[in-house]
């Protein structure tokens, strides 16, 4: 009977994560608009916000074959210019990478990539618990880092102009 309980929540929480996670990455791409560079990073962002929709929706989606594909591919070209923007972030030695942009985008690839495996197989066998805490605290801290942003005014004061007309 435990079992039926635990498995009760479990769907409808992964389901209100992948929710968040869609709208977080969708609110993503709508802040790269003032970018100049934008176009390259919304599809970084879009991506993710259709792929978790679409598990919202239906959670045994990532069991098909264009899920994966697309998510793969998506994982692979992240990782990839994850790995470029860490090693200019690594060549620059900063220190303080959510006050650089290449910084806060090297963290959001490096979420998007989490995420998307994350949520790989997730269809097969369902969530379990240990995946549901993880995608839990994955979940809040994107939120609760861009509102600690946007509520502390020193974190902003270095920021470049198209970034604080965004939202």
């Amino acid at each position: 009977m435990a079992k039926n309980r635990t498995t009760g929540f479990i769907l409808p929480v992964w389901r209100l994560c992948n929710l968040l996670m869609s709208a977080f990455f969708a609110l993503a791409t709508y802040v790269q608009i003032n970018d100049p560079d934008a176009g390259l990073w919304m599809v970084g962002y879009a991506v993710p916000a259709g792929l978790c929709l679409l598990i919202t929706c239906q959670p045994q989606i990532t069991e098909t074959r264009p899920w994966r594909r697309t998510a793969d591919l998506h994982v692979m070209m992240a990782t990839g210019f994850g790995a470029m923007l860490g090693w200019t972030l690594y060549k620059e030695s900063v220190t303080h990478i959510f006050h650089q942009e290449e910084g806060r985008e090297f963290c959001g690839l490096m979420l998007t990539v989490l995420w998307l495996l994350l949520c790989r197989h997730s269809g097969r066998g369902g969530v379990g618990v240990l995946r549901l805490c993880t995608a839990v605290g994955i979940t809040v801290f994107p939120f609760v880092a861009w509102i600690y942003y946007y509520i502390n005014k020193e974190l902003r004061a270095d920021w470049p102009s198209h970034c604080t007309t965004a939202l």
